[in-house]
């Protein structure tokens, strides 16, 4: 049964929403990604330690990392919500930001992954860490064709907004989260496509595996994916160097095969986030703490 049409008083509230948001959008694509980026990242170090999200950040570095003093805990909080400041505002700047390649360092084995992923097709997962928005736009940059999955926003005319920028990246689709964009998928890597997925984020109908040392309810969804169709998986990350210059980082991970479907696929998730640990150790100020990755 279809959900209720949005009542009048939910579409004033959307229409005024997004007055606000193309508003805000206007005046951060005036100022550029380089001076808007400094003020998002000041104005979010000043006013996020008032959010609750704070503490819970403060609470999860410190339980993933025991051997930091204080000072190194806060110096990691400051540089998170300064990386997110920017992060957010070069959301509105992702067609310069990857027209200007001279703002990325690009390593020879992100070309390989490439290479390979055009020939086999291949599964991507990323995480919050840098500058996750220009992951799947970088691939689309240098000539791999990309699926893409996002969360759906609950206004349907910001969606729209945010679904029309990004869109051009993924020449394979970018689909909202759901039963049918799952079998899309399975669809497009059976066909030697390649997709790019999110999967760092608490997933309550996946699998425990570890991540800091504690069990982390994570996705399966890539790995099904990737033993299904019999393609490699590559974790990678757009790691911020300074401002908005930026440094791709790719890792094959291994996929396991043995015949036992749910040891598979057990041991496959445990390895993406592995890597992903991997990835946050040397720069844990740049992913972000604040999600409620593990069962607190």
């Amino acid at each position: 049964m279809p959900p209720p049409p949005f009542s009048l008083a939910e579409r004033a509230q959307f229409r005024l929403e997004a007055a606000g948001f193309d508003l805000g959008a206007g005046l951060i694509r005036a100022l550029g990604p380089d001076r808007a980026g400094a003020i998002g990242s000041a104005f979010w170090r000043r006013l996020a330690p008032l959010n609750k999200r704070h503490k819970r950040a403060e609470g999860h570095i410190r339980a993933a990392l025991p051997a930091l003093d204080d000072e190194e805990v806060a110096r990691i909080l400051n540089e998170m919500w300064a990386n997110l400041g920017r992060t957010s505002v070069e959301a509105f700047h992702l067609e310069q930001l990857i027209r200007e390649q001279d703002r990325f360092t690009i390593p020879s084995d992100f070309h390989e992954a490439i290479r390979v992923a055009k020939a086999r097709g291949a599964v991507f997962v990323s995480l919050h860490q840098g500058n996750w928005e220009l992951a799947s736009p970088l691939l689309h940059y240098h000539g791999l064709p990309v699926a893409g999955v996002y969360q759906k926003l609950r206004n349907p005319i910001v969606d729209a907004r945010a679904t029309e920028a990004r869109g051009p990246f993924y020449a394979l689709g970018l689909y909202a989260k759901g039963n049918e964009t799952a079998r899309r998928l399975l669809r497009i890597v059976g066909e030697r496509g390649t997709v790019t997925i999110m999967a760092d984020l608490r997933d309550l109908s996946g699998v425990s595996v570890p991540f800091f040392g504690q069990p982390a309810p994570s996705t399966l969804f890539p790995a099904l994916l990737a033993r299904g169709r019999d393609v490699p998986i590559f974790a990678g990350a757009v790691l911020r160097r300074e401002g908005a210059t930026f440094e791709a980082k790719v890792a094959e991970v291994p996929v396991a095969r043995s015949g036992d479907r749910e040891t598979d696929l057990m041991e496959t998730t445990a390895a993406i986030q592995r890597q992903f640990e991997t990835f946050i150790r040397a720069r844990p100020g740049q992913w972000m703490w604040g999600h409620r990755r593990w069962k607190r």
